[in-house]
């Protein structure tokens, strides 16, 4: 169960030539696709492009009606490999991932791609996974595309221009022999705007022709000596053919090109940024025009030295505005005006940060610099507006470390593994992606390193020796454990006859990227095969120690199970699998129909968990073995103590670790379970009045008697 559902948006994709479409980039570049006649899509979900596959699955219908072939990759590795059907076939083929981890875990593939160039248009669509929304280490695209020399389409963040770069960039691969990549941040996905559109098309030559009809080709095989000729093939052939496509067809924009004779080069993803920047500096306006000629970059690689010389004559600076590191554009910019002996100064890195995200406020501050350092007239120091609210507001702002959802199924994992921790000892854990990564924060401090998607067993190889008996945990999700774990982590473990532990958190979903199905949900899905055990695939691979605990809430159930896999005698690996379903999935599809009951008039029932105040001592051990969101504290509310009482506050979703705890941990009886009942009966309505009189009675009674004792 995804996050999100697109049932209802993915029929503008039927839409035909001369419409209107009007909507979500993400369906755009879906709608760009039908239009540019795709034979197949593939791709692994996650930030910022996981929309794409949930757009993707909920217009399979569509995508079968026109004879696209559309999976779930197990990888970006596999997803890069499938492109291998454009390699000898007319066939046009997509797959899409998040960058910059998906790209290196699909680099191998895209390498052999690029070397022996392909036939139908290859596109890559990866999210750009930069900046203040990021959740992985910092590093860009354009390091790959130079790498395997793939050119990288960076369009303006509008609906029209993400169009027409879909569409051209199946014909820049085509007449190029390359793969192309077009890469979309985050915002450029999730834009809101319209263009017109044009009639879906089915491939021209589809995937029954090319398994009824096969072909090959050796010498697009990636094996020497065809290998050494693909390197001369880029630089003689498919280089010049891109330049000329990207030319003919003016991939790259021209605005104001003789305004001043200043300018700024500007990567196509971050146009609307330095737009909206030059606009509050006085030199643009809301509808585009501006004062200050810009070179708008929507392929950044490969360049073309032509147009670059062409734009920078007559002008005594241009400024670059590259997002990140290192600044590939800038440095190739001054090499294409030192051959050519241009006089034309170029900054960029020193006038705007080295590194992270270009914000409107970075982009403000670093043109209006930019622009005062080369004209005393065009823009006044006071135009730029200072922004003291703003920093007041920051330094009152308390950091929120990210965390666990209220009642996920992994936090009494966690909570399970403190209580070991001062039982038997601390002991290395290695982390890995997902979900379960925020054990490394506060409250629990469980984790010591990641290396990657899957890889938690294997960041944990280089413990394993005999000299202890104490093991090494290692840490993997369902999603990592599908994507590389398996092979990577347990098969290596089983390989290397390692006598640590992995424990396995199952929780139903690739929970971390939007809460897509998986091969081992529990879930039905029509289009996919679930239900595969992870004790089953283990097993398969050699695995003889394995205990699965159903259900992670019971505190007792995980702690027996952790601390067998710690102090069994039996040597060699050993895997927990812990299994509860997630709970924002879970609370998806039980809140709708809870409602659609409560309407009906039929009676409901949920549990809530609170906290008795009078009963209460302060501790506040709860908070630290859970730190569960519902878990607060307020003020106490006898006169007579001082501490603060915890409390439950209402997004409280009944999960009982905090219960569980007191239980497992004997810090006190205060907490309580309660029943909330909608649409009760008779019996139920009159046993609550009678309830409420009661305790309503007593509540006055002590409140009389605190009164009397302040007095």
């Amino acid at each position: 169960m995804a996050e999100r559902s697109f049932k209802q948006e993915v029929q503008k994709l039927r839409l035909g030539e001369g419409q209107t479409f009007q909507g979500e980039g993400i369906l755009a570049v879906t709608k760009a696709l039908l239009q540019s006649g795709v034979s197949y899509v593939a791709g692994y979900q996650g930030a910022p492009i996981s929309h794409l596959m949930d757009v993707l699955t909920d217009a399979n219908d569509i995508l079968a009606d026109l004879g696209v072939h559309f999976e779930h990759s197990a990888s970006e590795a596999t997803a890069a490999a499938t492109l291998a059907a454009s390699v000898n076939y007319p066939l046009r083929g997509a797959v899409t991932f998040k960058s910059t981890v998906g790209t290196n875990v699909a680099s191998d593939a895209l390498a052999n791609l690029a070397s022996g160039g392909v036939r139908g248009g290859a596109m890559l669509i990866v999210g750009e996974d930069y900046g203040e929304g990021s959740s992985i280490m910092q590093e860009r695209s354009h390091a790959f595309a130079m790498k395997s020399q793939v050119w990288l389409l960076d369009p303006r963040p509008n609906l029209p221009s993400i169009v027409r770069m879909v569409e051209k960039g199946f014909e820049l691969s085509e007449a190029s022999h390359t793969p192309v990549m077009l890469e979309l941040r985050i915002r450029a996905c999730h834009v809101h705007g319209r263009f017109q559109t044009k009639a879906n098309q089915r491939p021209a030559f589809s995937l029954k022709d090319a398994i009824e009809r096969p072909q090959r080709d050796t010498s697009r095989i990636v094996l020497p000596p065809s290998s050494y000729l693909h390197e001369q093939e880029k630089i003689s052939q498919r280089w010049p053919a891109a330049l000329n496509f990207i030319r003919e067809h003016g991939l790259n924009e021209l605005f104001s090109p003789q305004a001043s004779d200043i300018g700024i080069i500007v990567q196509g993803g971050l146009y609307n940024g330095v737009l909206r920047a030059l606009q509050l500096l006085g030199q643009a306006d809301v509808f585009g025009q501006t004062q200050v000629p810009l070179y708008v970059l929507g392929v950044t690689y490969p360049l073309l030295d032509d147009q670059v010389l062409a734009f920078c004559e007559g002008k005594r600076s241009v400024l670059v505005v590259e997002e990140g590191q290192p600044d590939f554009i800038a440095q190739n910019i001054h090499t294409i005006l030192h051959r050519a002996g241009s006089a034309t100064r170029v900054h960029g890195k020193d006038m705007l940060p080295m590194a992270g995200e270009y914000t409107g406020a970075v982009l403000l501050k670093g043109m209006g610099e930019f622009l005062r350092s080369q004209t005393r007239s065009v823009v006044p120091v006071a135009t730029a507006p200072a922004l003291p609210a703003v920093s007041a507001a920051i330094a009152q702002v308390q950091p929120r470390p990210p965390s666990f959802c209220t009642g996920c199924p992994e936090r009494p994992i966690f909570t399970a593994l403190k209580m070991l921790e001062k039982e038997l000892g601390p002991r290395h854990v290695s982390a890995d992606i997902g979900c379960h990564l925020f054990s490394i924060l506060p409250p629990f401090h469980i984790g010591a390193t990641t290396m990657g998607y899957g890889l938690g067993w294997a960041g944990a190889s280089a413990f394993n020796t005999p000299e202890t008996d104490r093991r090494s945990l290692a840490i993997m999700g369902d999603g990592g454990f599908w994507h590389n774990g398996l092979t990577s982590g347990v098969g290596n473990a089983v390989f290397n006859k390692t006598d640590n532990v992995l424990l396995v958190v199952d929780n139903g979903y690739s929970a971390a990227t939007g809460g897509q199905d998986i091969l081992s949900s529990k879930a039905s899905n029509a289009i996919r095969s679930t239900n595969n055990p992870i004790e089953k695939a283990v097993r398969g691979v050699g695995v003889n120690w394995v205990r699965t605990v159903t259900h992670t809430y019971s505190l007792a159930d995980m702690k027996q199970a952790l601390r067998e896999a710690m102090t069994t005698p039996e040597r060699g690996p050993k895997v927990v699998v812990a299994q509860s379903e997630c709970m924002l999935n879970r609370q998806r599809r039980e809140r709708p129909l809870r409602r659609q009951k409560i309407a009906s008039g039929e009676r409901v029932v949920r549990e809530r968990f609170g906290v008795d105040p009078d009963t209460c001592t302060g501790d506040r051990s709860c908070i630290r073995l859970s730190g569960c969101p519902s878990l607060t504290i307020k003020p106490n509310p006898d006169p007579l103590r001082t501490d603060p009482v915890t409390t439950v506050i209402d997004s409280c979703v009944g999960c009982g670790l905090c219960g569980e705890v007191a239980h497992a941990a004997v810090l006190c009886p205060s907490f309580y379970r309660a029943e909330l009942v909608s649409n009760p009966g008779a019996w139920e309505r009159w046993r609550g009045r009678l309830r409420s009189g009661v305790i309503g009675w007593l509540q006055r009674r002590i409140e009389r008697r605190l009164e009397g004792i302040a007095a």
